[in-house]
């Protein structure tokens, strides 16, 4: 959509911190629980809430039971920011 991906992920366990520099970053719960761990907190998501992380803002990921989440992100965006792990996606689709 305009340059931006809509995309449904499923979450389990904890992602790596990391922030995006250049982008917001939009999560909206379908269906689980999703934990955002920002430096100051965490943000609880249930299903049908949604929050922006700013562009900058460090954060991790945290799901304990599979949780389907819709990410609105520029195309661009790589899922780990500037940093490189193993699970990093490189422009990689199913």
């Amino acid at each position: 959509m305009n340059d931006y991906e809509v995309k449904v992920v499923k979450v389990l366990g904890e992602f790596i911190w990391h922030d995006h520099a250049n982008t917001d970053e939009f999560f909206l719960v379908l269906d689980g629980q999703l934990i955002l761990r920002l430096i100051d907190g965490e943000v609880v998501l249930n299903p049908g809430e949604l929050y922006v992380v700013p562009r900058g803002e460090k954060h991790c990921p945290f799901a304990s039971q599979e949780t389907q989440v819709l990410l609105i992100e520029p195309r661009e965006t790589v899922n780990t920011g500037d940093v490189v792990d193993k699970l990093t996606a490189f422009g990689e689709r199913i």
